[in-house]
């Protein structure tokens, strides 16, 4: 039988790697790893810097297959559309892979950023392809430091304030308004930089991008002194790399 291990491996510090993932990856003989284009070709560089650290001695090889494209444009209510059929590529992308690449016996890995079950699709896509039926496999899930874990170890705080709640969402759900009865709200995703939207209330931010590579950024204080800051910094990486991953926590003042 055929195995997959599904593998967190951080932010892109191989430091933040676990014992547990170094050694589902020394148990590793295949590694599929899918290229995204020329402007995210270092992404593809920080998993081969994981290999090359936490695997000097393995032989082991590596399997790569550029990412189907996404419509990025869709948005509203064909956003959801948009993402199940690009999902469903990958499955038929993943299906193909573990079939053609992977022996019987032999064990793959997908190396996930962050944490795989935390706004990543693997395991959905995973289960997409065992449904097909027409390549069996088993796989296991290791966990691995988010970015939101990443980023308030960075920034010395805890995510939520004695007794209250703390939120995980995406941009395009901010941008509907804070959730209800949350003041603190970590967000993810969000293309658009909807922070702005908040520059005007009591609210701090702290925000961080590209966290665990050598390019990482940490910006925090009341939002409406350092927006303009975030965003020039933002603008700057993104036209420097050609992408920016970033992740913030927007924690408004309690209210009476």
């Amino acid at each position: 039988m055929r195995r997959i291990h599904v593998i967190g491996i951080g932010a892109g510090d191989p430091d933040q790697l676990t014992l547990q993932a170094v050694r589902a990856m020394r148990g590793t003989d295949v590694f599929f790893v899918l290229d995204k284009g020329e402007a995210k070709a270092d992404l593809t560089g920080l998993r081969m810097n994981l290999l090359d650290t936490h695997l000097p001695d393995r032989t082991y090889r590596v399997v790569e297959a550029r990412d189907p494209e996404r419509d990025r444009t869709a948005d509203g209510a064909a956003y959801s559309p948009a993402v199940g059929d690009w999902r469903s590529a990958r499955a038929g992308l993943y299906e193909r892979l573990i079939g053609e690449e992977l022996g019987p016996d032999e064990t793959g890995a997908f190396l996930v950023w962050g944490d795989p079950s935390l706004y990543d699709g693997t395991l959905g896509i995973l289960e997409e392809v065992l449904e097909r039926g027409s390549v069996a496999f088993e796989y296991d899930v290791v966990p691995g430091i988010s970015s939101v874990s990443a980023l308030a170890a960075r920034h010395r705080t805890a995510l939520n304030r004695v007794a209250m709640p703390v939120q995980i969402t995406t941009g395009r759900r901010l941008a509907e308004g804070f959730p209800e009865g949350v003041d603190d709200v970590v967000v993810m995703l969000d293309a658009h930089q909807t922070f702005r939207r908040y520059a005007r209330e009591d609210v701090d931010i702290y925000w961080g991008a590209c966290l665990g590579t050598p390019d990482e950024i940490l910006v925090s204080g009341p939002l409406a002194e350092v927006a303009p800051r975030i965003e020039r910094l933002r603008a700057e990486v993104r036209k420097r790399k050609g992408w920016v991953m970033d992740t913030y926590l927007l924690r408004r003042h309690h209210r009476d």
